[in-house]
């Protein structure tokens, strides 16, 4: 008699499919797989019973095996769903860090702001800069625009973090030429130019307030002696929002004796990318010498500063994002040593049926990266929930663009199967070593 593989069990158990010839009992012949006569003897090793694929199908013998490997995962269901869940909140965390890391480390943000740069004082941001400094920045070659941009920091309403926002003094003549990423109706624009006391919000914030045009909004000074009364005059649109108000700086000179003539920070839009480094180097060079020395810098470097003010970010992400995955590994690592343990008999039987080494390996690999893999994917589809509800919210605030990109998905989706593998690999080498014998004469 020869024996064939059709008829395994899902979860392990099989039928062991012996053909039979004229010498066979009448009572223990029946018509099998590829509609020959055989007689079937039962193995016990127990399970749901699967068709055999059809003789010289390989796409049907890949969907037989597809569903035994899977079945297989989840024969043991609250293991395997502890499991599941202990990859899925890994590789939430691991979304959610490698979220923040292209936030402040890859994102280039929009074409407009890798031309722009940023003057503030050398020393520290505290400090101001001289009003004249505008001017001489614009003789330099290589300067489209330059404007002053001021931040304010007063209070809207009370000092809940729900009503926190950027304010900044500028200068409505040409903040659009500086800042042409931003876009908002022309008669806004001129009524926000000819207002003294006008002021333009984002369209996040003027829904998440219900400000309309013509609203007054009171900005209550800490850094100045002042309360600004403003008038919204345009509602603009930027991507990603950036949450901020714009007035006139002129507003708060006029009002506060030695604010007059200064500016926190200036922001230059360059001809090109290629002249960032050039005007940089250029303005620092002119005011080297000066009472007030200046630092410039691209606009995405000057936002990595306000990072590197809570410490060794890089190192921080990192070090999270190797304990998770090292964690990841010894959870899933723990789960098919236990699993392959406890079936060292299937193995034997398994062997019987005419499965190679590399074939019991396979299987039980894959029955590893298929559980690691359905945890990487709902805890990516976590991750992504939560960063996008976060940027969505009323109350969050940030100068980076968080968003879960194909890429993130793909790393997390790679990092998933990767674990699932090297978790899998030395208990399936082990198994796929097993001797017939010994293997059915394991109890346990």
């Amino acid at each position: 008699m020869t024996i064939s593989t059709c008829d395994l069990g899902s979860s392990g158990e099989g039928y062991i499919k012996t053909k039979a010839k004229a010498v066979a009992p009448k009572n223990s012949i029946r018509r099998g797989c590829g509609g020959g006569a055989r007689s079937s003897i039962l193995v016990g090793v127990g399970g749901a019973h699967l068709p055999c694929p059809a003789r010289g199908s390989p796409w049907s013998l890949l969907m037989t095996l597809t569903r035994f490997v899977t079945k297989n995962a989840f024969r043991n269901k609250r293991r395997s769903i502890l499991t599941v869940l202990s990859i899925a909140f890994s590789l939430l965390l691991l979304t959610l860090m490698m979220t923040i890391w292209r936030a402040f480390y890859l994102d280039q943000g929009s074409a407009e702001s890798a031309e722009r740069l940023v003057v503030r004082h050398r020393v520290s941001l505290t400090f101001n800069l001289p009003g004249f400094y505008r001017e001489k920045i614009r003789a330099i070659p290589g300067v489209v625009s330059v404007i002053p941009v001021s931040w304010f920091g007063g209070i809207y309403k009370d000092q809940k973090p729900e009503n926190f926002f950027a304010q900044f003094g500028t200068d409505p003549e040409e903040f659009f030429k500086t800042y042409r990423d931003i876009q908002m109706p022309e008669d806004q624009i001129t009524a926000w130019q000819r207002d003294r006391q006008g002021v333009i919000v984002d369209s996040s914030l003027a829904k998440k307030y219900g400000w309309k045009l013509g609203d007054r909004i009171v900005l209550q000074g800490t850094i100045y002696p002042i309360n600004l009364e403003l008038n919204i005059r345009g509602i603009y649109h930027s991507n990603p929002d950036n949450k901020s108000v714009y007035f006139n700086a002129k507003y708060v000179e006029e009002a506060v004796d030695f604010f007059k003539g200064r500016a926190g920070t200036f922001s230059i839009l360059a001809a090109s990318p290629s002249d960032v480094s050039k005007v940089a180097s250029a303005v620092d060079d002119m005011f080297r010498n000066s009472p007030q020395p200046t630092k410039s810098e691209s606009e995405k470097a000057f936002g990595l500063e306000f990072v590197a003010m809570m410490g060794n970010v890089k190192a921080f992400i990192l070090s999270i994002c190797s304990a998770v995955v090292f964690a990841t590994l010894l959870v899933s690592a723990n789960t098919m040593a236990m699993s392959i343990r406890e079936r060292t008999r299937e193995v034997a039987v398994l062997k019987t049926l005419g499965f190679t080494r590399r074939g019991v390996l396979g299987l039980f690999v894959s029955e590893a990266v298929a559980l690691s893999l359905a945890g990487g994917l709902i805890g990516a589809g976590l991750g992504w929930l939560m960063v996008y509800g976060l940027t969505h919210s009323p109350q969050f605030f940030s100068f980076f663009p968080m968003k879960v990109t194909v890429g993130i998905w793909v790393v997390g989706m790679l990092t998933s199967g990767l674990v699932g593998l090297l978790s899998a690999a030395l208990p399936s080498y082990h198994a796929s070593q097993i001797n017939i014998v010994d293997g059915l004469r394991h109890i346990g």
